[in-house]
């Protein structure tokens, strides 16, 4: 593409056209920049349409927009093999050339500084989207460049800020990147050329302001002077992140001396309105956030700044709490003080004054309730809950201020328990003369004991010496779950029922138990904070374990009150912005995991289930709510048929229309829950089996459906299902064939190989030999092939375990049998065994894997003639040894696997996407369940065995078995009283 008269027009003409309001004209234009943005030099036209000062602002803005986006797709495309999930069918990105590139980047820089500062903006972000890919080693002209523009820039600030800012989107990944060699020789390179220029100017920028403010000057004046030096500040902060660099530590007075000054003087021509305060805090923050970074990394060199450093902010934040609009300048410089309180300097919060005067003047005044705070919790709940009880509040003012608190509790734990205790008391007090106008008063003082209340070590017990729970519980929380008025006073109920479900631990049984329909009642609170926290109180409280591990909350403590604790839950999801909410749904998951629900209970659960199914069919938007509703039904079909069979058929009444919506409108996110319902209900069902599963098992065997990779592990739940229930259908026209298909396909790739033997194993436990007889050799032949080809621990694992498997339903012979079919004349199976079985036995993993294996190998070595053949002593004594070694020695010590890394190239595509249904999941099965112990089998089988020929296999014992295998069978035949002669 060429720059010319004609294409300025062109593509003035489209980017006018893509801000059209009118939808045909904007998809026209924006087709022909996507076909546009293939040509060579399609970027750098773009890049002179921005500079081009004859052409319209919006129709520049609009290109510098392009032009960002555009380097960001096309400078370094990312190869289809990156992420390994991409979608292969893609067309890849044209990428834009060398050439272009160097002319692109020799014209950036200067036409960022000639444009106006909306346009300089997006340039700015291309210019870091190049930086990030070449700078510095691509881009050696781009500091230089930055440096000697800074110097011609004179008192041109809008340039200067420009140059600023672009330096400061460069440098950030020093504070984000691993520590490297080529990190450090690129940060080096950095202070090399920028450390003196940026100390220049920001002291220039410094006399300035001094000499505007002193003379009077605007706050217009000013503004680019504060914005300069806040640029500054973040560059200081990159360029300082990893160590402190021998410039910084030179000139550390000077940076040091600047920062106290932002810190301690006020600026009455910005301060006089909010948004210049607010860029005058901007400033101030990126300040503390400096001496905060030297307080944790440089604290040796920082110590002697740090006394003044923390009156100053001190200070300041006396001031700056009492104003809402200053939170960032709060929280920031909290932290700072915070990090001074755990630090070696500690004692400049000593004495009860000081500590007195930080909770009366920084902590208290943060922590109390804000108009945001009310605004917050009544118009946006979920994000009120994020902040509130799922830990995202790090950086609001009431969490920071608690954080303060246990930051100098570190060492003076006494005298701030003391003091915050009494600050809790005296709130309690003025609470209870007028609660109504002081209710903010104990909504402080519940905080305070939650936020400061410290989480014991492997487990969700807390513990405060605040109070005494008992207590506290008692007449401070108690009342307000009492309270008949739901409605009432929502954020003090809200606190009351956190309290409870935080300490639920600590709340006595019984106690708990008399609250709990006084917490059910809260269900029907208007507010959607207080609804939600008593179903997180509820469902948290039916999670609690007693010292043995045992559920302290069982099926027979709901009861009592379970239809009304049902219908309020499923009232609560009726409210407005309450519709989808996971915290009412996980709670409704929870109780029916616990609940004995049956009869009439019953149906009005999964009508209400399905109801909202139903819904969120029409647009699936809440994954989180999504998926514990599927839990939550699952759970429900789980536990309410094991009471009553007779529901099966209510609830397939009630599920199959929507999964077979599910199917047919092709709502994909949900597939693999539909396939995991059908797999349980499958599994539950009574025979004959029902002509709608039989027509989903046609769907279950099309191989498009086994293509979208999130699906295969539903799928494989499912077939498993079907194989079970329903063997003898399968050997109807070639079915069974289709289903080892499925197999082939699955063991072929390092992803679902696992997945494949899952099938394969399903289909050997279910059906006779009679049956797979035909397909055994094809079944080994897969299975060989692919060992030559990708031969890894894991697949040679479940290779053992499902020749295990065969053994045991089929016997040794065929087993032996088949398997030497594959190469007629040769001795295939002696193969296997001496470079897969015998080297890998020891590696087998899982309870139930572990005896299965063992029971097979010991009656291989027991019963196969190929094994008790005298030629066969050696491969005899190996299997033993391999035996001995995986019943007697702890699985550290006989498993040591490197963790394999993925095959890339058949990786390609797959998204692991499944999401696993715990309610809905498939139980283990033992195959050999009528052998309880695997060692007394051993012992019991080598006894019988040697009592046929005396004195021939205590000598191979010692010939093939070590020491420590010999010790450990003879310590078996002990045990069991079972010797082998």
């Amino acid at each position: 593409m060429e720059w010319n008269q004609e294409t300025l027009q062109t593509l003035s003409q489209c980017f006018l056209q893509t801000l059209s309001p009118s939808p045909e004209p904007r998809r026209q234009a924006e087709a022909y920049l996507a076909e546009a943005a293939d040509r060579p030099n399609f970027g750098l036209v773009v890049l002179r349409l921005v500079a081009e000062p004859t052409v319209d602002d919006q129709i520049r803005q609009a290109a510098a927009v392009s032009f960002k986006n555009h380097l960001r797709f096309r400078w370094a495309p990312s190869s289809p093999l990156e992420g390994r999930n991409v979608n292969t069918h893609v067309p890849t990105l044209t990428p834009i050339s060398d050439a272009e590139k160097e002319q692109i980047k020799s014209l950036i820089v200067p036409f960022m500084l000639a444009s106006s500062s909306r346009i300089q903006s997006q340039l700015s972000e291309a210019l870091a989207v190049i930086g990030k890919h070449d700078f510095p080693n691509a881009w050696l002209t781009l500091l230089p460049q930055l440096v000697t523009s800074l110097g011609q820039a004179a008192n041109d600030y809008a340039s200067i800020n420009g140059i600023l800012g672009t330096a400061n989107s460069i440098f950030k990944k020093f504070r984000y990147q691993y520590k490297s060699n080529e990190l450090y020789k690129d940060l080096k390179y950095c202070l090399d050329g920028f450390a003196a220029p940026l100390l220049e100017i920001f002291i220039r920028t410094s006399g300035l302001i001094e000499q505007t403010s002193k003379s009077g000057g605007s706050a217009a004046t000013l503004r680019p002077l504060f914005e300069s030096q806040r640029l500054c500040c973040r560059i200081f902060y990159s360029l300082n992140f990893q160590e402190l660099p021998e410039f910084f530590e030179d000139h550390m007075r000077e940076w040091m001396n600047e920062f106290l000054k932002y810190l301690t003087k006020n600026y009455p021509a910005l301060e006089s309105s909010a948004d210049g305060m607010a860029l005058v805090d901007e400033l101030r923050a990126a300040v503390c956030e400096n001496i905060n970074l030297y307080m944790e990394k440089n604290e040796e060199e920082f110590q002697v700044y740090l006394k003044d450093f923390a009156e100053a902010v001190w200070t300041l934040l006396v001031t700056a709490s009492a104003s809402p609009s200053r939170e960032r300048l709060t929280i920031t410089a909290i932290k700072f003080l915070t990090t001074v309180s755990t630090s070696v300097h500690h004692t400049l919060f000593a004495g009860d004054e000081v500590l007195g005067k930080i909770c009366q003047s920084i902590v208290i005044p943060n922590v109390r309730l804000r108009d945001e705070d009310e605004e917050l919790f009544e118009m946006n709940y979920v994000e009120f809950i994020r902040r509130d009880i799922e830990g995202s509040d790090m950086d609001t003012r009431r969490r920071i201020a608690c954080e303060l608190l246990k930051g100098i509790a570190t060492n003076y734990k006494d005298q701030v328990t003391k003091m915050v205790g009494d600050q809790i008391t005296n709130m309690l007090h003025v609470f209870a003369a007028n609660g109504a106008a002081n209710w903010k008063e104990k909504d402080c003082a519940i905080y305070l004991v939650v936020s400061l209340a410290t989480k014991k070590a492997g487990g969700t017990s807390v513990s405060t010496d605040l109070i005494n729970v008992d207590s506290f519980f008692s007449t401070v929380i108690v009342p307000e779950l009492q309270s008949q008025d739901v409605n009432g006073f929502p954020m003090l109920k809200a606190g009351s029922l956190k309290f409870f479900t935080m300490f639920r631990n600590q709340i006595p049984k019984h106690v708990a138990i008399a609250l709990m329909p006084d917490v059910v009642r809260f269900l029907t609170s208007d507010s959607n904070v207080v609804h939600s926290y008593a179903a997180s109180c509820i469902e948290k409280l039916l999670l609690v374990k007693d010292v043995g591990g045992g559920p302290r909350y069982t099926s027979s403590d709901i009861s009592p009150f379970l239809p009304i604790l049902m219908t309020n839950l499923f009232n609560a999801l009726k409210f407005p912005d309450s519709e989808e909410n996971p915290y009412v749904m996980k709670c409704i998951m929870r109780v029916l995991g616990v609940a004995d629900v049956s009869g009439k209970d019953a149906h009005t659960c999964i009508t209400g289930l399905t109801n909202i199914l139903h819904e969120v069919c029409k647009n699936p938007k809440n994954p989180i709510f999504n998926h514990y509703l599927f839990e939550a039904v699952a759970g429900l079909v789980r536990r309410a048929c094991e009471k009553d069979i007779s529901l099966i058929s209510v609830f397939e009444a009630r599920l199959f229309p929507i999964i077979e919506n599910i199917l047919q409108v092709d709502i994909t996110e949900f597939w693999p829950y539909a396939f995991q319902l059908l797999a349980q209900l499958v599994e539950l069902s009574r025979p004959p089996i029902h002509q709608t599963y039989m027509q989903v098992f046609e769907l279950l065997l099309s191989p498009d459906l086994w293509k979208k990779s999130a699906n295969v592990p539903a799928l494989v739940r499912l077939l498993q299902a079907y194989l079970k229930k329903a063997p003898h259908e399968l050997n109807q026209q070639e079915t069974l064939s289709r289903v080892l298909g499925i197999f082939n396909r699955l063991v072929s790739v390092s992803s679902t190989e696992e997945l494949g033997f899952y099938v394969l194993n399903t289909v050997v436990e279910n059906l006779g030999y009679d049956v797979i007889s035909s397909y055994v050799v094809h079944i080994w032949n897969a299975l060989f092939t692919r060992l030559q080809s990708h031969s890894t621990g894991k697949f040679v694992k479940s290779l053992v375990i499902f020749m295990s498997l065969f053994l045991i339903k089929h016997g040794p012979t065929a087993l032996v049998e088949s398997i030497n079919a594959v190469q007629p004349g040769g001795d295939l199976f002696g193969t296997i065994l001496d470079k897969f079985w015998i080297p890998h036995l020891k590696t087998v993993t899982g309870t139930i894997e572990l005896k299965l294996v063992s029971v097979a190998s010991t009656r291989l070595i027991c019963e196969s003639p190929v094994l008790l053949d005298p030629s066969a002593a050696a491969r005899w004594g190996k299997m033993l040894d391999s035996i001995v070694t995986l019943l007697s020695r702890p699985e550290q010590e006989r498993v040591n696997e490197e963790p394999e890394m993925p095959d890339i190239g058949e990786t390609v595509g797959y998204t692991a996407t499944f999401v696993h249904l715990h309610n809905a999941g498939k139980k283990d099965e033992d195959p050999v369940k009528e052998i309880h112990d695997p060692k007394e089998f051993l012992v019991r089988s080598l006894a019988g065995l040697a009592h046929t020929t005396p004195g021939r296999y205590p000598a191979i014992i010692q010939q093939f078995l070590d020491s420590t295998n010999q010790a450990a069978l003879f310590e078996f035949c002990t045990k069991y009283n079972c010797p082998i002669i």
